[in-house]
């Protein structure tokens, strides 16, 4: 997970379709330290028909998520990628302050109702429900957290979560 600015791209030829090569310059990281402490390429497949995403050069910063495939990073529609300015102040507290509290949980979405948590350890995304996803009011306000006691719960709020309480009123 990093906040880079797109410096180039270069479309690649391998595959049949070929990967796009983006040149990142590498804002700040937020998770990954251990794999690849330093980004400087994000691939991604080069249609969006295939999943790749487009992005602009020299014009915005990003939120990058991925993964690390024979050490390069990718990206595509699947992961979580948001121009920075268009993130909510929640969610720049999240990457800073409390999402790293959630590494224990599991998002589980919730495409119709009736939703059920089936381990502790999960959280029940709703935004699914009314096709808003990433840009849903949960994923723009709130954070998985683990507790005390090992469960997961949505955490919205400036002060540091106090683990050792539920907030019935979180979706």
């Amino acid at each position: 997970v990093i906040r880079a600015k797109v410096v180039g791209k270069k479309l690649m030829k391998d595959g049949p379709f070929g990967t796009m090569r983006y040149t990142v310059k590498q804002m700040k990281m937020y998770r990954g330290f251990q794999i690849m402490p330093h980004v400087q390429y994000i691939y991604t497949e080069a249609s969006e028909s295939l999943c790749g995403v487009k992005l602009e050069v020299n014009k915005y910063q990003y939120l990058i998520t991925g993964r690390v495939y024979e050490g390069k990073v990718y990206t595509g529609l699947c992961n979580w990628y948001e121009k920075w300015d268009r993130l909510t102040l929640s969610q720049r507290k999240g990457l800073n302050h409390r999402y790293h509290l959630g590494c224990g949980c599991k998002i589980r979405p919730c495409y119709y109702l009736p939703c059920f948590a089936t381990s502790k350890n999960e959280c029940i995304w709703t935004d699914m429900l009314s096709n808003f996803g990433h840009s849903g009011y949960q994923a723009k306000h709130y954070a998985c957290i683990q507790r005390l006691e090992g469960y997961c719960t949505w955490y919205r709020g400036w002060a540091p979560p106090d683990k050792t309480i539920i907030n019935a009123t979180d979706p």
